[in-house]
């Protein structure tokens, strides 16, 4: 198994920052986008940096974990490695850890099917868009089974042509946009007076879950080349240029959109505003763009989070068919996981599913920074910054709290109902691990 895993370290610099960002940069910027111009209009990209901030802080401790472990497993194995004797904790952080990226990945399938059929006759038929969203899940499911270095060139051609592509866009949206840089200051201004710090830092905590992907690096230690130097480079990266991209999507947004056309449409606001600055031409780009970055998105999360997945059932926390692998590869791990979105899909309610997934990486990530913090010794870990991105990422973790209850309560409620189905399953197979224990 060693030796085939030194074969095959396929994944240099350029293919890992395009799997984060394949993870990151998907669907979840263009409905944020309308949540946050609803709540603090033109403060919008001051809350992007702020969440891509955050995700940096959150990050520190995963690279730190990740390059003292190097272990594929990466959040589920740090965890289980930091707190040994603690089966159901392991179990849990393993299931939510899955679930919170099934779920994504649901998201991001649906969302590419929605941008697809956007300008056909079919784009109201809710069932055609299932199955196109299932359909495309099934073809990065083949491509993932097919080749690790045939999926990480795909990626890197998907991702970098996003990129330049939404790039162009906002950038030429500012350009002939109705707001002058000097009106857009002056709307600033006036947001500042009337939002309040409070609902800023709310935004950023929403604005984190754009930033989910970038732990998929660490799932790809086995098949990178120099870890010690690529985790950090590539996590630092891709954060980065979600930065980057992020402000600038959100400053072409709002140079060239109304503000109501933004809250009203969401995540089609860009394909709108592009739309009436540069014609269809503009729309079909903004589509374009939106399609290569859920495409890239649904690669980057088959790929990492099925390794995980893998590792977790290996251990015996999810059923043993899906550790099995063939020539490195773990197969089944990526099937399941395709099954199980396919299944998500077909029963609807994604909204409520995107969610959960938020609220899950958001807490998963302070528990990280939280066991780093407890063996900062052995990973080489600053203390004040370990104990910054705690006290970050807990304030975040409150807010969005506050947040979902305060707006959304009964579909909180649906959360916390899904958080107790997924605990009794951790639960059952915590219990099978400690009775396999102790009569071995």
């Amino acid at each position: 198994m060693t030796q085939h895993r030194i074969r095959n370290k396929n994944l240099g610099l350029a293919e890992l920052i395009a799997i984060a960002l394949g993870g990151m940069v998907g669907g979840g910027i263009f409905t944020i986008l309308g949540i946050s111009v609803s709540m603090i209009g033109s403060l919008t990209p001051i809350a992007i940096v702020i969440g891509g901030l955050i995700a940096a802080l959150a990050a520190y401790s995963y690279v730190k974990l990740g390059l003292y472990y190097r272990d594929e497993g990466a959040t589920y194995s740090f965890f289980k490695k930091i707190y040994p004797n603690s089966h159901f904790s392991a179990s849990a952080i393993g299931w939510f850890i899955i679930f919170g990226y099934i779920s994504t990945l649901a998201l991001y399938a649906y969302t590419f099917s929605s941008y697809a059929i956007s300008s056909t006759d079919f784009a109201n038929n809710i069932w055609i868009r299932k199955g196109i969203a299932i359909a495309v899940i099934g073809v990065f499911t083949l491509i993932n089974i097919w080749s690790v270095n045939g999926m990480g060139k795909i990626e890197d051609l998907m991702v970098y042509t996003k990129l330049v592509v939404l790039t162009i866009i906002s950038v030429v949206l500012m350009q002939h946009g109705t707001s002058s840089f000097g009106t857009f200051i002056d709307n600033m201004a006036l947001d500042a007076e009337k939002s309040n710090i409070f609902s800023v830092l709310i935004v950023a905590s929403l604005t984190f879950v754009a930033y989910e992907g970038f732990q998929l690096i660490i799932n790809a230690v086995n098949e990178m080349t120099n870890p010690e130097k690529n985790i950090p480079r590539a996590i630092y990266s891709a954060i980065s240029l979600a930065i980057l991209i992020y402000v600038v999507i959100s400053l072409g947004a709002l140079f060239a959109i109304p503000t109501e056309e933004i809250i009203k449409n969401k995540e089609y606001a860009l394909a709108s505003g592009a739309g009436n600055v540069l014609g269809k031409l503009g729309t079909n780009l903004v589509i374009l763009g939106a399609i290569l970055a859920t495409s890239s998105a649904i690669s980057g999360t088959i790929f990492g989070a099925s390794r995980q997945m893998s590792v977790i059932a290996s251990d015996g926390y999810f059923p043993h068919w899906l550790a099995i692998r063939k020539n490195n590869s773990p197969q089944n791990a990526i099937v399941g996981m395709a099954v199980m979105a396919s299944v998500l899909i077909l029963i609807g309610g994604l909204e409520l599913i995107l969610e959960f997934g938020s609220i899950t990486f958001l807490l998963v990530s302070l528990l990280m920074a939280v066991a780093n913090f407890k063996i900062r010794d052995k990973t080489a870990s600053s203390t004040f910054l370990t104990a910054l991105s705690i006290v970050c990422l807990g304030i975040g973790a409150i807010l969005i709290l506050y947040y979902e209850f305060t707006t959304k309560w009964e579909q909180m409620m649906a959360i916390i109902i899904l958080y107790l189905i997924l605990a009794v399953g951790a639960w059952v197979y915590s219990k099978k691990n400690e009775m396999k224990g102790k009569s071995s």
